[in-house]
């Protein structure tokens, strides 16, 4: 198996992409970067500091003085900022419903963009966010682009939350996540939209477990990376 590939995941809110993303890098024995969080910590960052999140200009001069790092501890990834663990932060609802408006910035996609084309210069990364496949990883030797109806986003979206004990509302989840795609897709720099050399994959009716399988066979078939 060669390591110098980066296969890259992308699709809407709620899609599956980080935990499909996570259980293939594992399998294929490849690094995983998780670019949602990144801008997901940024985005949390800026609401603890009380940072307008529609402000571009001072959004940017957080970023500059905030150092976000993706770690594998033990087989765990956590996500830091200034060696604080912030994994679980990152997650909240508030951060969900802020994050998008974070991620249209020019300035911020720019420096995000840098740091994340540096993570995989070396290869074997398995990469999933919105404009992987698009902006970040054009080159990618694999891409994918990964979805579910809205409904069934929500639907696993609301069990994960209640599995956490966290309260949680099926409509209004439905009616975020609806928001989020127009939002995800409307924005001016780097839209999540699929790469015109994409495999769209459906998962809707799928398990997580044979979404990763679908992918690892087409990694097989379409790179001989995989025996």
């Amino acid at each position: 198996m060669t390591t110098l590939m980066n296969i890259a995941i992308d699709g809407p809110a709620g899609a599956g992409k980080s935990t499909v993303a996570k259980l293939l890098a594992e399998k294929l024995m490849f690094v995983y970067i998780d670019t949602g969080a990144m801008y997901r910590a940024l985005t949390w960052k800026a609401l603890q500091e009380k940072v307008d999140v529609n402000n571009e200009h001072l959004l940017n001069k957080l970023l500059q003085q905030t150092d976000i790092q993706l770690v594998n501890q033990s087989g765990e990834h956590h996500v830091k900022i200034n060696n604080s663990d912030v994994t679980e932060d990152i997650r909240t609802t508030l951060v969900s419903n802020n994050v998008s408006y974070v991620a249209k910035h020019s300035l911020i996609r720019a420096e995000m963009v840098s740091k994340q084309q540096k993570l995989a210069e070396q290869g074997g990364t398995v990469m999933d966010g919105r404009d992987i496949g698009t902006a970040v990883l054009p080159k990618a030797d694999v891409k994918i682009f990964l979805t579910a109806s809205v409904d069934e986003r929500a639907k696993r979206r609301h069990e994960e939350q209640l599995s956490k004990d966290i309260p949680s509302d099926y409509l209004q989840l439905r009616e975020e996540i609806a928001k989020r795609d127009q939002l995800d897709t409307e924005r001016k720099v780097a839209p999540l939209k699929k790469a015109v050399d994409a495999i769209e994959i459906d998962s809707t009716s799928m398990t997580i477990s044979e979404v990763v399988d679908h992918i690892y066979t087409i990694v097989a078939e379409r790179t001989g990376a995989v025996e």
